[in-house]
């Protein structure tokens, strides 16, 4: 019996010109095509064909107009770039995902190398960020011992590291975690902790300044690496990735802060892992929610915790990351073809990875620095009274809990940042001119008051029966040392002239009624708002005067340096319950005819004790302005960094010790500052000619020039223009972070216009060649005031390249 006949198709007849792969993809086929001719065939195409996808796709250009910022990509980028039909065909087979159409171009992972030559073959794109670092090792650990004494900072961030390791609380403006790598490197290199840090002073052979300072170093080290692949991730050609490695490694400035005992290189290093992992991110969002995708994500989020833990200045990286963030997630927003479950995972992934992990680990930093500080130190004061009973060698858990009269007891305000109520026996130069009456963050005796009643009523007598204090009482308060009375009047006070003058007046024997203090109960941090006796610590106070009705006051108003820059203390004629300047608490407390207290009516929760640290560094930050009464010659203002007009003597300058002078490498400062202009005039130029239809470039050449762009550009101006509106004294050091930016700017510039432009292969290299050895000449030239310049400073000749420049001896 004979099969039956089963029709066959074979192929295109003779003589016909063959269809190239866009006729198939542009001729529809209805999908009863072949059933309607021959009803028996049922299936004309092997199924493993249509395994991918069963849609046309006719491409469709996009034009430099289209949108795209810091960036613009999709996870369904294949259906911006193909028009779906939604007919059968017999089509190649393509990617299920697009790519991104700015940064580096994504390229799948090699398989597994079989031998070592494959193995090199594949890993030789690592060997000149490696010869790099090695090159980076060389310039910043030579001659990093060559002077012996305390250099600049490391007077103020080596005796935090040492406060780290006796375990000491302090109290610096600055947030903790670079202060415990410090730390940490004093620990690793067997320092004990026992040297003072004081500035210019000799370093003894029992302290390891080198190996800290090496330590140190190394972060600097890793900025060369971080810089070139950095500019990999963002798309750059490889000539430019070499010009901004060469730029990072031959900054003199980012050199010499690299090379002491300071933050500066670890500040540098989150801000530059902060850009790598964002731009790594950037490059995977062609695959949205992939494992690569959560991890750079992440680790941007770490990064941004970790340079806020180092300090504030890390805020800025932070919002260009914010920056880069609500673009993204607006062009997404702008999507109509991602579902809502999409739109809800994408916001819940920024939310949790660069909100709510920067902040675990912000204050993760501060959880470890408690934990480490677990003994009374030089920062007590800035503190709460209640966190400072639990600090090893505090008495405060020791004293009576009752407060009564005849107690002698100081007073903590209870402001965020609040310190001491002090006096001494300076007097006011305006005003009353009587005793000065300020707050102060520091302990000593002139914070000692003692508690006694009016002068109507009898003298104290401490063998009368008990008194204790209430709610109510009206009460003088005597400065210890001088005996004079707490005091206030109709006169202004000195720089919060709505306020009245708080002063101390008389003495032992003499006074008024302007000498009396309402005790006000406000509540009780463990008895509630049912306060029968006043406790020490736990008791928040307000003492109204009893003539004027104004209320004990200590803000964060300074005064000026005839007050020793210390906290003005008034008296509000505003009855302003909720302000918590004018709570107080007892926190010394001595008297020996009470019992000391139990340790357990004193806890202090974290959450409460992290967030009054936080204020109080604030405040301390912001009390960092310029006293027109004195001279900083270090100081220089934002509109002298950019040109280097002036630069910073980090060390004495005599003849026989080595000098070292922050400043930048001209060719590399000058370089990017001129680069950040002319990005404008360019961005300006190609938005003109876009506007009279000019193309200059395809659509991934403009997104690719407007996310490079826009990082730099946007870094730079969020690392620089907050200087000009903060009140705090600035230093050239400041300016550092914006560098980078700027250097990758001028790398963006160049690669732009030169190396990915279409110049000859020898023009680029010239080209290349003339600017690296620029960079490279000048690094050399001014090498000096990063290793050390030895000798009388005159006999060195050629350094003065602005008058401005404070280098020689005049």
């Amino acid at each position: 019996m004979r099969p039956s006949q089963v029709e066959i198709d074979f192929g295109t007849p003779p003589g016909t010109p063959p269809r190239i792969s866009s006729d198939f993809e542009e001729i529809p086929y209805p999908s009863d095509h072949w059933t309607a001719t021959n009803p028996k065939q049922e299936e004309f195409l092997p199924l493993h064909y249509m395994a991918e996808d069963t849609s046309t796709r006719r491409r469709v250009a996009r034009g430099p107009g289209s949108p795209g910022g810091f960036m613009h990509n999709d996870e369904h980028q294949a259906d911006i770039n193909y028009d779906d039909e939604g007919k059968d065909v017999y089509s190649k087979l393509r990617p299920a995902k697009g790519r991104v159409s700015s940064g580096r171009i994504h390229k799948p992972y090699p398989p597994p190398p079989t031998s070592i030559s494959e193995f090199i073959a594949q890993n030789l794109e690592h060997l000149p960020p490696a010869i790099y670092t090695l090159l980076s090792c060389w310039t910043r650990f030579h001659k990093i011992g060559h002077s012996n004494v305390v250099v600049w900072d490391e007077a103020h961030f080596g005796k935090f590291g040492s406060h780290y390791l006796k375990r000491e609380f302090y109290f610096d403006v600055h947030p903790p975690l670079g202060k415990m790598l410090v730390g940490l490197a004093g620990l690793l290199s067997g320092y004990d902790g026992g040297f003072d840090f004081k500035s210019g002073v000799e370093y003894p052979e029992n302290v390891p300044y080198v190996a800290m300072r090496v330590m140190m170093a190394t972060f600097g080290v890793a900025l060369v690496p971080l810089g070139w692949y950095t500019a990999v991730e963002l798309g750059m050609s490889s000539w430019a990735c070499h010009l901004v490695a060469l730029m990072v490694l031959c900054d003199v400035a980012w050199l010499c802060i690299s090379r002491f005992i300071l933050l500066d290189s670890m500040l540098l290093f989150f801000t530059f892992t902060t850009v790598f992992f964002l731009s790594k991110f950037h490059n995977q969002q062609y695959q949205s929610f992939s494992f690569d995708w959560w991890m750079w994500l992440i680790m941007t989020g770490i990064s941004i915790g970790c340079v806020t833990s180092v300090k504030w200045v890390g805020l800025f990286v932070t919002a260009v990351v914010g920056l880069y963030t609500i673009e993204d997630l607006w062009e997404k927003f702008g999507d109509l073809r991602m579902s809502k479950r999409d739109q809800i995972r994408h916001w819940s992934a920024r939310v949790i990875c660069l909100i709510i992990v920067p902040i675990l680990v912000y204050m993760a930093s501060f959880k470890m620095h408690f934990i480490i500080l677990n003994h009374s130190g030089p920062g007590d004061a800035q503190m709460s009274s209640l966190f400072q009973a639990h600090l090893v060698g505090n008495d405060f858990a020791k004293n009576p809990l009752e407060v009564a009269f005849g107690s002698k007891l100081t007073l903590k305000n209870m402001g965020w940042g609040g310190g001491l109520l002090h006096s001494h026996v300076q007097t006011f130069p305006i005003g009353s001119g009587q005793q000065q009456v300020t707050c102060y963050h520091y302990k000593d005796e002139n914070n000692d008051w003692i508690v006694l009643p009016t002068w109507e009523e009898p003298e104290y007598n401490p063998n009368d029966a008990m008194r204790f204090l209430k709610n109510g009482d009206v009460i003088r308060l005597q400065h210890a040392p001088t005996t004079r009375n707490l005091h206030s009047h109709n006169i202004p006070a000195p720089v919060t002239k709505l306020n009245n003058e708080v002063a101390c007046y008389g003495n032992s024997s003499v006074g008024d009624f302007h000498d009396y203090w309402v005790v006000e109960v406000v509540d009780d941090l463990r008895q509630g708002a049912k306060v029968e006796k006043i406790h020490s610590l736990t008791t928040r106070l307000r003492f109204r005067h009893q003539a004027l009705g104004c209320y004990l006051r200590a803000a964060n108003a300074v005064l000026p340096q005839w007050g020793f820059k210390q906290i003005e203390v008034s008296c509000d004629k505003e009855n302003n319950k909720g302000d918590v300047h004018t709570y107080w608490n007892v926190e010394s407390h001595w008297n020996d005819r009470l019992p000391p207290a139990d340790v357990k009516f004193y806890k202090s929760p974290f959450l409460r004790d992290f967030w009054h640290l936080n204020v109080a560094m604030m405040t301390s930050n912001n009390a960092l302005v310029p006293d027109p009464d004195k001279e900083d010659i270090l100081a220089s203002s934002p509109t002298d960094w950019p040109w280097m007009r002036l630069g910073l003597r980090m060390c004495g300058w005599g003849d026989s010790q080595p000098k070292y002078y922050l400043l930048g490498t001209p060719i590399i400062w000058w370089g990017g500052t001129v680069s950040i202009l002319l990005s404008l005039l360019v961005l300006g130029i190609y938005l003109t000619r876009q506007q009279r239809k000019y193309n200059d470039m395809d659509a991934a050449e403009w997104d690719h020039f407007l996310y490079v762009g826009k990082i730099a550009f946007f870094g730079w101006f969020l690392h620089y223009a907050p200087f000009f509106i903060m009140g705090r004294v600035t230093y050239v050091h400041h300016y550092l972070p914006t560098l980078y930016f700027a250097v990758l700017m001028f790398g963006h510039l160049l690669d732009h216009f030169i190396f990915s432009a279409r110049w000859k292969d020898k023009t680029k290299r010239i080209a290349f060649g003339v600017f690296a050895f620029l960079v490279i000449a000048n690094f050399w030239w001014f090498r000096g005031m990063a290793w050390g310049i030895d000798g009388p400073i005159n006999d060195h000749w050629g350094l003065l390249w602005r008058k401005t420049w404070n280098i020689y001896n005049a």
